[in-house]
């Protein structure tokens, strides 16, 4: 039955907001929620948008979505990728046996040569799959693939969410990059951004979770701004929240780090942390996410002595993770870019202080200085030092700053108003691609090939060189580019 038929059906209660349930395909080519901030995006949006009264499908790949149970129109599909960056064989071969078609070859060729095949393979899967199923759903919300198998027509009206431009990731990347050799990998690893680019410019419509990263977008990526649609985010508000029989740990200063890249700042936080202890000799870091071997990070602890005043935990649970963030007097996000911050506003909520830099949408979301947080500016770890002391000395401070924060977060970033904001740019969508005359914008020429090949027919073969790169990735710390990082896994 097509998602119009099941539309005009009689007795179908409407959704929360007056209209009729909608039937949405929520795409996601990287899902897990605990290692990566697309997934915790689509965990919690699509729970709260079958809360609504809508049926979500969930389509994604490896690592899989982890979608909350029990909710009845939330479900998901599959759509599996070869997961050529899997635990514990990364950067792998593939036998011949796995090979499936010419998406595959074009996978694995691309990951030979040193780039992220994932957001283009994705989508030529995406595609196909979507037009086998044609009238079945009402829109196609595309959670940051930006791949060329989204161009055209896919079967129902598309909205793309793009959290903030990997453009900015890259940037950062390059501008850390210490030999020639090292800059060469980061360019070839990031060569998907130019598809990106050419994708995002033709999209009709865009959700962004910021101010700041919308008009990085139209910056960066050069989309019309009136195809760019902010609509914030949150924190679960029903879990992240303050639990007085939690006790503190006395000087515990708490962050989020995906891994050992620039972006997150966390060499900042490790120098500030060495400077804290001359003045607050308990004072000692907990790291949600992997501890590097190697690389600044792992030098900098090195040189500070800091072996034993810096944890790092890994794969731990949501109530886990919030007991964590309640334990400590501190919270503290150093990156040197966001494009919202999820640490900042799940810290808040729980009601623990928060020390957190001015890069990107990080005010947006923490607010203003001395009034729900501290604000420092990003890659000083002066400034993060003076900042952590001032908390960790003033007990009354903490106390104002966390209630404070907590009373932002409840009023501007919770997901259920994320949800109700998404569904009323559906309903934008569908109204547009209904009217005559507004079927922007044209499916230009694949750069990669026919994406629907003829059935019985070999494909073209694609063009590795306009996706891929010419050198291998020189660790799985470069596979860190997911847009708000959640590493727990």
């Amino acid at each position: 039955m097509t998602a119009e038929a099941r539309g005009a059906g009689a007795g179908q209660e409407p959704a929360a907001d007056g209209g009729r349930p909608l039937d949405i395909a929520l795409l996601t080519y990287k899902g897990n929620p605990f290692c990566g901030g697309q997934g915790v995006y689509v965990r919690h949006l699509s729970r709260e948008l079958a809360r609504l009264g809508h049926r979500v499908e969930v389509i994604g790949s490896q690592p899989y979505p982890v979608l909350d149970e029990g909710l009845p129109g939330l479900t998901l599909t599959e759509l599996p990728s070869l997961d050529l960056y899997r635990q514990p064989d990364p950067f792998r071969t593939p036998k011949r046996d796995e090979y499936r078609d010419w998406v595959d070859a074009l996978e694995v060729a691309t990951m030979w040569t040193g780039g992220f095949p994932e957001p283009l393979t994705f989508s030529l899967r995406a595609r196909r799959h979507l037009r086998a199923r044609r009238g079945e759903f009402d829109v196609v919300h595309d959670n940051q693939t930006l791949g060329y198998g989204l161009l055209g027509d896919i079967g129902a009206p598309l909205v793309t969410t793009i959290h903030h431009p990997i453009t900015v990731d890259r940037q950062l990347e390059l501008d850390a990059a210490g030999t020639w050799q090292r800059r060469y990998s980061v360019r070839r690893w990031y060569a998907f951004t130019r598809m990106q680019k050419r994708v995002a410019r033709r999209l009709p419509a865009v959700l962004t979770v910021s101010g700041t990263s919308r008009q990085e977008i139209v910056d960066h990526l050069g989309v019309a701004g009136d195809r760019v649609h902010v609509v914030h985010i949150g924190a679960d508000t029903g879990l992240f929240a303050p639990d007085p029989a939690v006790p503190q740990v006395p000087g515990r200063i708490v962050t989020t780090s995906s891994a050992d890249v620039p972006l997150k700042g966390l060499v900042f936080l490790v120098e500030a942390l060495a400077k804290v202890r001359t003045e607050h000799p308990a004072a000692h870091l907990v790291v949600v996410g992997k501890r590097p071997t190697e690389g600044p990070v792992a030098q900098a602890m090195e040189r500070y002595g800091l072996a034993g005043a810096v944890e790092f935990v890994k794969g731990i649970s949501d109530a886990e993770l919030v007991d964590l963030i309640r334990s400590a007097e501190v919270a503290c996000v150093p990156s040197l870019y966001e494009g919202f911050s999820l640490p900042a506003a799940e810290a808040m909520a729980t009601g623990t202080p928060l020390v957190a830099t001015t890069g990107g949408a990080i005010p947006e979301v923490a607010g203003r200085d001395g009034e729900t947080c501290l604000a420092v500016p990003p890659g000083d770890a002066g400034a993060l030092a003076a900042g952590l002391g001032r908390l960790l000395g003033d007990p009354e401070l903490r106390t104002r700053l966390g209630r404070a924060g907590r009373e932002r977060v409840l009023r501007h970033f919770t997901w259920a108003r994320a949800a109700e904001g998404t569904v009323a740019r559906y309903r934008e969508a569908i109204a547009r691609s209904a009217a005559p005359g507004d079927r922007r914008p044209a499916s230009p020429v694949n750069p990669v090939g026919p994406v629907s090949p003829e059935p019985g027919r070999a494909p073209a073969a694609p063009s590795v060189a306009s996706t891929a790169s010419a050198t291998p990735a020189a660790s799985t710390s470069d596979t860190g580019v997911y847009p708000e990082s959640r590493a727990t896994c």
